[in-house]
């Protein structure tokens, strides 16, 4: 890197005040401008800081978006899951490579364009689905892969990068760019005022202590899947000792089949803030952050276009509402593809400009959050509710759903299915009512709450989704009567070893060889003791893993055991036993170092 490198970085760490922990946004400048973050960059950066150029390197080999060889100016990841292959995603990717003369995880020879699949970019009602440069693709075909590619190649000057975050200027340049909105029905939620601040004008009209009061009466309880009450935790925040206090939105939905906050960020993106600002005013909070995931980088400018909007109109700032005392802003923090990142100890290390790795627990972030301070993490959806509750009341939100389970669910719906999208639906529908509703009379199973979920089959399609019941996070995956069980459980296995932060053995190890037991399965070569092992593994993971990651991994393998015990048996080998790894296989380097053959040579 040359002088004028060096300094461009200089300035870029000093824009951000020299501040180690918005580490992310720095590398995501530097990855931006260079194409890559170099060595040298990374010397220079750790320099600046003031830090170990260990601390950088640990953080940028970490995310999927940021990398440390050079790769082409134009960037094609096409989203790689189920349901995107279900739809013809493979066949889209064998055009790119075609159109490009390269394969998947390469880059063409002019250095324009590095094509690789992706993770679920939340469009999974509108598959096959891409990001070029950022910007989504949606119900691409073989025939769009030459178009798209044309049209990047007439763009501007060809040895410049693309603009990042994208704006919807590069949009325009592409075929298919613009995607349908998701929304298919409509309730309380979503069907409400469009008033971009009525929550927070009934809550600064309370106490603190009665915003919570009232969050607490309407019995909301977290939409991530855990389900936790979000008064009491907005309580336990408020409670805790601490120098500053924060609310954080978790917008890092990278559970495959899940798009909801890909909804409610680009349509109704004043109900999340709304909500953040109520929760600031009950918390004490000065600053809201919120944790935008890499793949909705393309949301960027219309985000910002709202806060500067409602700081216009006194709604972020000082002296909120008239309120002496309540000072209150958001930040947006972009991630970088790390899946990880939506469990929430993960969320505060990536926010804080570190790998997202989780935490040891306790303390939880109610107590010691971003910066060592009472934080309180709450979903996307969680926060619209908290919109409404305050808006209409907690016995107005109560009135729906069941006594356990109050409120409406928005469930992100795809694959075999007449008419995929999000529906608003009151807690207590059934599976069964879910499916009438969206067109799927002949569903095989469904996969409830996305791969960290459960497989669900027709005998138990009359559970009801409740806390008390199906807990979900919204992801609902419908596979028809002509798909393999065991390849769809296979591909989710394979998801959770790429996803892995590698922390912990359980995981980092487990995942793999539970991917390998599956492998054996689906082949056809593998016997009654294999599934037992691959079974008594798979509690393993569960049991010993350091975090939600590992602990959920091996549920596809699990809940497909249980609720298909005969399509694993269907496949069983007729022989008694045939190892893992074939003894050939595994001898194979040390042959080809050796010069010499154990097996054949009889040594």
């Amino acid at each position: 890197m040359n002088a004028a490198g060096t300094a461009w970085i200089g300035g870029i760490v000093r824009s951000f005040g020299s501040d180690r922990t918005r580490l992310m946004d720095i590398v995501t400048a530097v990855q931006h401008q260079f194409g890559y973050v170099s060595d040298e960059a990374v010397q220079s950066l750790a320099t600046d800081l003031g830090i170990h150029p260990v601390e950088i390197e640990e953080m940028v080999s970490f995310y999927a978006f940021f990398d440390r060889q050079e790769r082409g100016r134009n960037r094609i990841r096409l989203s790689n899951t189920p349901i995107s292959v279900m739809k013809g995603a493979r066949d889209v990717a064998r055009a790119f490579e075609e159109a490009l003369g390269i394969r998947l995880g390469e880059t063409t020879a002019d250095g324009a364009f590095t094509l690789q699949w992706t993770s679920d970019i939340g469009l999974a009602d509108q598959e096959p689905a891409a990001l070029v440069n950022g910007i989504p693709l949606a119900a691409l075909t073989p025939e769009d892969a030459p178009l798209i590619l044309a049209a990047l190649r007439q763009a501007g000057d060809p040895s410049a990068l693309p603009a990042y975050p994208p704006s919807a200027a590069d949009a325009a340049r592409l075929p298919n760019a613009p995607i349908r909105s998701s929304l298919v029905q409509a309730g309380p939620l979503l069907g409400g005022s469009p008033d971009k601040a009525a929550g927070l004008r009934a809550a600064l009209a309370l106490t603190p202590e009665a915003v919570i009061d009232e969050i607490t009466a309407s019995k909301l309880r977290g939409r991530g899947g855990a389900g936790f009450p979000t008064g009491l935790k907005w309580r336990l925040t408020r409670k805790a000792t601490g120098v500053e206090h924060y609310i954080a939105c978790n917008a890092d939905e990278g559970e495959p089949g899940t798009f909801k906050d890909r909804l409610l960020l680009s349509e109704f993106p004043d109900l999340v803030f709304d909500g953040m600002s109520v929760a600031g005013y009950a918390l004490g909070a000065r600053t809201g952050l919120l944790y935008l995931r890499g793949e909705y980088a393309y949301m960027w400018d219309d985000l910002q276009r709202v806060l500067r909007e409602r700081r216009s109109l006194g709604l972020l700032g000082t002296g909120i509402g008239g309120k002496a005392g309540f000072d209150f802003d958001i930040r947006i923090q972009l991630g970088a593809g790390a899946y990880i990142c939506g469990e929430e100890s993960s969320l505060l290390e990536s926010l804080e400009g570190k790998r997202g790795s989780p935490r040891d627990r306790p303390p939880f972030p109610t107590e010691r959050g971003y910066l060592g301070q009472p934080t309180a993490i709450d979903n996307v959806e969680t926060l619209v509710c908290a919109t409404r509750i305050m808006e209409k009341g907690a016995a107005w939100f109560a009135s729906f759903g069941t006594k356990e389970s109050t409120g409406t669910k928005l469930m992100c719906v795809s694959g075999d299915c007449e008419r995929p999208g999000i529906y608003e639906t009151p807690f207590g529908i059934t599976i069964n009512e879910l499916l009438d509703l969206v067109g799927a009379p002949d569903a095989q199973y469904v996969q409830f709450s996305g791969p960290s979920g459960q497989a669900v089959a027709p005998k138990d399609f009359g559970r009801r989704i409740a806390y008390e019941d199906l807990s979900t996070g919204g992801s609902t995956m419908i596979f028809g009567p002509n798909r393999d069980v065991l390849d769809i459980a296979l591909q989710f296995s394979a998801f959770f070893v790429d996803e892995s932060c590698g922390w912990c053995p359980p995981c980092r190890v487990g995942t793999t060889l539970l991917k390998q037991g599956m492998e054996k399965i689906v082949a056809g070569r593998a016997t009654l003791a294999d599934l037992a092992s691959t079974e008594a593994l798979a509690n393993t993971v569960l049991r010993m893993s350091r975090c939600g990651l590992g602990q959920t991994a091996p549920n596809p393998i699990l809940t497909t055991m249980r609720s298909f015990p005969e399509i694993y048996e269907s496949r069983l080998a007729s022989a008694d036993f045939e190892p893992l790894v074939p003894l050939q296989d595994a001898l194979r380097a040390a042959v080809q170092v050796q010069g010499r053959d154990p097996v054949k040579d009889g040594a």
